[in-house]
C-alpha cells in the first residue's frame, strides 16, 4: 500500500471516530458538555503530541543514548521507522569501521609510502613505509606542508611543473625512491612513494656480474684463439708448439674453473634447489680439505689440522666446496715457505672452522667486500694464482643455507684469518640411527 495512505487512513478513522462520539455527547447531553469535552481531548492530544515532540527532540540531541517511545498512533510509525534507521545506520557505521580497520591495516602493512595531501600539499595522513621513506611522523607533521618537511630541488621542482603522468626517480636519506603524485577528488593529492634502493642494487650487481664474467671469459678465449690463428698460419717447431699448448690448457682450465663456480653460485641461489641435510662425517671432510690444499701446494707450504669438534648436519658437498674455497685462498695467497693451520672446534656459541695463514694479508677497507663476486683486492695476483673472484661468494651463500656466518680478520703483510661459525643447532646427534628411523 501506499505509505501515505498508510499515514492518512489510520488518522482519518480517528478522527472520525472522535467527532463520532463528539456527536453523539452533543445529541444526548446538549451542546455545552460536549464542547467541553472536545476541548479536554484536545487539550489532551495537544499534549500527547508535545511530549513526543519532546522526546523526539531529546533523542534527535543523543540518538545513541536516548530511547524511543513505542508512540501512539502517527508516532508509532514514526518510531519505528526511526529505530529502524537508527539501526541501519548502527550496522553501517560497524561494517565502515571495519573497512576502515581493514584498509589502515593494509596501509600499514603495504611496502610503498602512501601520504594524502590536500590541494595544497598540506599532510592529512601517511602510513609507516611513508614515514620511513621520507622521514615524516604523522602525529608531529599532520598539517604541515610536504614541501616544507621534503627538502629536495628535484621534489621541489616536480611539484613546481606539475607534471604528474610521470614518476619522479628521487635519491633522498640514502635510499632510490620512485615517486608519484595521483591526484583525486577535488582537493586531495595521493603522493606514492616507491622503495628502489635493492632493486637498483641487484640491477647494478647484474650489470657487474655480466660486465666482469665477459671479462674473465675473454681474456683466456682471446689467449686460446690468438695461438689457434698462430698454429693456423705458421709452422711451429716442437717446442714453440708445446709451449702454446701448455697455456692454452692452462686458459682453456682457467675457464673450466669459472664456469662451473658460476654454475655452483647459480644453483645455491635458486630456491628449486633446496638443501637436503645429512650427517657430515667431518673428519672425513677435513681430511678431504687438507689433502686438496696440500695438493695445491705442491710442497710449498707447510699446512696442519686439528680437529676436536662433532659431526654437523648439512651438505657434504657445499660444506667442503665452501672449506675448499677458504683453504685454497689461504694457499693462494700465502707466499712459499708460510703455514696454513686449519681447525674445527666447538665453542660455547657453536661450531667454528678456522683458516689462518701467515699470507699477505688484506687492508681493512678491503674486508667488507671480499664476499661480492669477482672482487679482488690485487686483480694481477688474482690471474697469478688463477682465482675466479667467485670463491668467497659461494662460501657466502653456502653459510646461508647452514645458517652460519663468516668473520674475517686481516692485516695486510700478517696473514689472514677467516671464521665460518655454525649454530649449535647444526651439531648432529650422537645417536645417528635414530635419525633415521
Amino acid at each position: 500500500m501506499n505509505p501515505k495512505l498508510l499515514f492518512w487512513v489510520p488518522a482519518a478513522l480517528r478522527m472520525g471516530l472522535i467527532l463520532a462520539g463528539l456527536g453523539v455527547l452533543w445529541f444526548l447531553f446538549g451542546a455545552m458538555p460536549a464542547l467541553a469535552v472536545a476541548t479536554l481531548a484536545m487539550s489532551v492530544l495537544v499534549f500527547i503530541q508535545l511530549g513526543y515532540l519532546y522526546q523526539l527532540s531529546g533523542w534527535l540531541e543523543d540518538p545513541q543514548s536516548a530511547k524511543l517511545p513505542d508512540g501512539w498512533g502517527a508516532w508509532t510509525d514514526i518510531f519505528s521507522r526511526l529505530y529502524k534507521l537508527r539501526r541501519d545506520d548502527e550496522k553501517n557505521q560497524a561494517e565502515l569501521t571495519e573497512w576502515l580497520a581493514r584498509f589502515r591495516q593494509a596501509m600499514h602493512l603495504l611496502p610503498d609510502g602512501v601520504v594524502i595531501m590536500d590541494d595544497v600539499l598540506f599532510l592529512e595522513w601517511c602510513n609507516p613505509a611513508a614515514e620511513q621513506h621520507l622521514g615524516l611522523t604523522h602525529e608531529r607533521d599532520k598539517g604541515m606542508r610536504v614541501t616544507n618537511l621534503v627538502r629536495n630541488p628535484d621534489f621541489m621542482d616536480y611539484i613546481i611543473l606539475g607534471r604528474y603522468d610521470q614518476p619522479l626517480t628521487l635519491s633522498f636519506r640514502e635510499r632510490k625512491l620512485i615517486v608519484h603524485i595521483i591526484p583525486f577528488e577535488n582537493r586531495r593529492q595521493i603522493l606514492v612513494t616507491h622503495d628502489a634502493t635493492e632493486t637498483e642494487r641487484i640491477e647494478e650487481m647484474r650489470r657487474d656480474f655480466i660486465a666482469n664474467a665477459s671479462h674473465e671469459l675473454r681474456t683466456p678465449l682471446t689467449v686460446i684463439v690468438g695461438f689457434l690463428e698462430i698454429a693456423a698460419s705458421e709452422d711451429l717447431d716442437a717446442a714453440t708448439r708445446g709451449a702454446h699448448l701448455k697455456l692454452m690448457t692452462e686458459q682453456g682450465h682457467r675457464m673450466q674453473n669459472l664456469i662451473e663456480d658460476m654454475l655452483t653460485l647459480s644453483r645455491l641461489e635458486s630456491v628449486d634447489y633446496p638443501m637436503r641435510p645429512e650427517r657430515v662425517d667431518i673428519v672425513k671432510l677435513m681430511g678431504q680439505v687438507q689433502r686438496d690444499a696440500r695438493a695445491l701446494s705442491a710442497g710449498k707450504h707447510e699446512i696442519t689440522m686439528d680437529v676436536s669438534g662433532p659431526d654437523v648436519m648439512g651438505s657434504m658437498e657445499e660444506l667442503h666446496s665452501a672449506f675448499g674455497n677458504l683453504a685454497s685462498n689461504a694457499v693462494r695467497y700465502t707466499p712459499a715457505g708460510g703455514r696454513i693451520h686449519l681447525s674445527w672446534q666447538e665453542g660455547p656459541a657453536g661450531i667454528k672452522f678456522k683458516v689462518e695463514d701467515t699470507g699477505i694479508g688484506i687492508s681493512p677497507e678491503h674486508i667488507s667486500r671480499l664476499t661480492e663476486r669477482f672482487y679482488r683486492v690485487d686483480k694481477s695476483r688474482s690471474r697469478e694464482t688463477q682465482g675466479t673472484g667467485l670463491g668467497l661468494a659461494i662460501v657466502k651463500h653456502v653459510l646461508l643455507r647452514h645458517g652460519g656466518t663468516l668473520q674475517i680478520k686481516s692485516e695486510a703483510g700478517k696473514g689472514s684469518s677467516f671464521i665460518v661459525c655454525l649454530p649449535k643447532t647444526a651439531i648432529a646427534s650422537k645417536q645417528p640411527e635414530l635419525l633415521l628411523g
